[in-house]
């Protein structure tokens, strides 16, 4: 059933035009997802549904029956009672019909203790029993419990005034109340601001199971991945509709893409063509080859005129490139291990890490927070000496650091000066086009790098990244501050990246996209995972269920499992699943690099086969070729054969294409 549609929706603010004729329909139940540019729309869309915002043009029906949440990016708590209070107070109509049974239940009591007749009270009773329980009177005290509790409220918190909670907390009540009152139709402007893996874990659970309808902007690709099954893209003013998660629209949109791209190229060069033939008709002045061109000018009056497709967002161009190729054996870890002073003395950081990297691994580095990652990152770079233990580089490894908290720039530089500073070797001019690719145009350049964004730092460091040449390449949080576009482009890059990758990352589709192993550190060291997130997290599910059941075994029945004679000792599953793992992922890149290859081919014979034709066409244009009708008949087939092996060409590339990005 439909409960919200659009049509030709628009939206201005002064001379901008935010929202341009969007149509669109919501069904209930449907769990969507809206992405965008910043400044997009996105916002502005929940804001029109919610009807906080009017519109300028267009139709919208809403129904009628639908219950409505809204979650704002900025919370609009301005309550001055406690956390525990104001969630109560959702609940205020299920308190009432609770004191009325209350009431009511004494006013029973006292009445057939005097033999008086009740059973009109115990019918009312009964009705009030019912809507108490409608009401979700015996759980609503429990969920309020949990609710918080999963959302980072212990008990301490209860009696804590609103008014005193950070931004981060407050936003968090708010999803709290708005999954308390568990509306109809949920509206969520990015939900996943200020909350942890594990609340975020909760968080895609609890949605998962909501029976209602979901709106969600985000720009947590694995979030929406998890809970969504459509996704509105705005982009260039327009809402385009796809169905499926985030994975699924995103290989949707490139294949919409390329294919309108390629029919715009093949339209506008047959075009072309035709023009062309019909202008060197024209040229020679004869009835004949006048009528020809006439005849010519009218099928081209009928062929569709495609327009060009909208220019994408402008993006990085980012290319990592290794100087020089590493040994096999790339970094040697033994026995790491890191402490830090405290007031009363010295505190352990970690102890007994232990691992090893061999080239073309990427390697991506997971646990809470203040275990170490960054401290561990820093020894390995060489800024920061361990306690104790070893750490040994490959024959010709040059590393390369991304640092989360940009503090290898110098603020006091220009963005010019900045990268000049470190590659003499280029020229102003060069550096210029390079910054231009990163997105730093104009006078951009010339900006202080203290007054860069966030992202603009993230960006200029992975230029000189990229420019060091580094073959071991170590980065701590590098998506940080990128847009959802820039994260992608990043990730393809480190896909082709020919060395070696280590990353420290809290990004859940980086840790599903890119890493071969991925380290789970703890204090008391590292534990190795073959594959991405996902196996990671079905794999530790695993072991845990595993300890469990051995705690339940019992003490005297543990000590006879683990007084086995070794002959007896089953084969480690979790060794075989590691080398399975292991050869599927080297079937996985020859498999790639084979496609790679493929492709290049099939490239450079379109590139060969559209000089043929040009040639081919400029050469039916000669005189002599023109007035001998064998000749040209003989160029014309020639021709003829070529488009047609253009049009195999480019259908094979989009193939591998299609194949190569699953």
């Amino acid at each position: 059933m439909i409960i919200a549609s659009a049509s030709e929706i628009s939206k201005s603010f002064g001379v901008n035009t935010v929202l341009n004729k969007a149509s669109f329909h919501i069904n209930e139940g449907d769990r969507i997802g809206i992405i965008g540019d910043n400044g997009a729309g996105k916002t502005t869309l929940l804001s029109i549904l919610s009807g906080e915002l009017s519109y300028d043009s267009g139709e919208l029906f809403i129904s009628s029956r639908t219950d409505m949440g809204y979650l704002k990016q900025h919370d609009n708590f301005s309550s001055d009672n406690a956390v525990y209070p104001e969630m109560l107070a959702l609940f205020a109509e299920t308190a009432a019909v609770e004191e009325s049974m209350h009431r009511l239940s004494g006013l029973i009591s006292q009445k057939s203790s005097k033999g008086e007749n009740v059973e009109g009270l115990l019918l009312e009773y009964d009705g009030l029993m019912q809507d108490f329980e409608r009401k979700r009177g015996f759980t609503y005290k429990s969920e309020i419990k949990g609710v918080l509790s999963s959302m980072a409220f212990p008990e301490e918190y209860y009696d804590k005034k609103i008014s005193m909670l950070s931004g981060g907390e407050r936003t968090r009540l708010a999803l709290a109340s708005l999954l308390l009152r568990n509306p109809g139709l949920l509206l969520l402007d990015e939900p996943t601001n200020h909350l942890d893996i594990g609340t975020l874990k909760w968080l895609e659970q609890y949605l998962k199971n909501y029976s209602g309808t979901l709106l969600i902007v985000s720009h947590d690709r694995y979030f929406l991945d998890q809970t969504v099954n459509r996704i509105f893209e705005i982009q260039n003013s327009s809402l385009s509709v796809y169905e499926g998660n985030y994975t699924v629209y995103r290989e949707k949109k490139q294949r919409k893409e390329e294919a309108a791209e390629r029919k715009y190229e093949m339209q506008s060069r047959e075009i072309r063509r035709q023009e062309d033939i019909i202008r060197r008709f024209r040229q020679h002045g004869t009835e004949k080859l006048a009528k020809r061109a006439a005849s010519r000018e009218k099928l081209l009056d009928h062929i569709e005129r495609p327009e060009r497709p909208a220019p994408l967002k402008k993006n990085i161009k980012i290319n990592f490139k290794e100087r020089y190729e590493s040994g096999n054996d790339v970094l040697s870890v033994q026995d790491l291990s890191m402490s830090f002073a405290a007031r009363n003395g010295s505190r352990a950081l970690f102890s007994g890490i232990s691992f090893d990297i061999k080239r073309r691994e990427r390697i991506c580095i997971v646990g809470p927070n203040g275990v170490g990652k960054t401290t561990l990152l820093k020894i390995i770079t060489g800024r920061a000496a361990p306690d104790s233990g070893s750490i040994r580089l490959g024959r010709n490894v040059l590393p390369g650091y991304y640092d989360q908290e940009q503090a290898l720039l110098s603020s006091g530089l220009t963005v010019l000066e900045e990268l000049h500073d470190s590659f003499r070797l280029y020229k102003e001019s060069e550096l210029r086009n390079i910054l231009g690719s990163f997105l730093f145009r104009g006078d951009d350049v010339f900006k202080q790098v203290s007054a860069l964004s966030g992202g603009e730092k993230a960006r200029l460091s992975l230029l000189k990244l990229m420019l060091s040449g580094a073959n071991l390449l170590i980065m701590d949080e590098p998506t940080n501050h990128l847009d959802i576009y820039a994260k992608e482009t990043f990730e393809d890059a480190l896909l082709f990246f020919p060395g070696t990758v280590i990353i420290v990352s809290h990004d859940r589709y980086l840790l599903n996209k890119i890493p071969t192993r991925i380290f789970e550190m703890s204090p008391n060291g590292i534990e190795c995972y073959l594959g991405g997130y996902d196996y990671y997290v079905e794999k530790k599910q695993t072991i845990l269920s595993g300890k469990s059941y051995l705690e339940g075994l019992g003490k005297a029945a543990l000590s006879a499992y683990d007084s086995r004679p070794p002959h007896d000792t089953a084969p480690s599953p979790s060794k075989g699943a590691r080398l399975e793992a292991r050869r599927k992922s080297k079937e996985e890149e020859a498999k790639k690099r084979r496609l790679e290859k493929d492709l290049a081919k099939a490239e450079a014979s379109i590139e060969e086969l559209e000089k043929k034709i040009r040639m081919l066409e400029s050469k039916m244009c000669l005189p002599e070729v023109f007035s001998d009708h064998q000749l040209s008949a003989s160029c014309s087939l020639e021709l003829s054969q070529s488009k047609q092996a253009l049009d195999e060409a480019y259908e094979h590339w989009s193939n591998l294409h299609e194949r190569f990005e699953k």
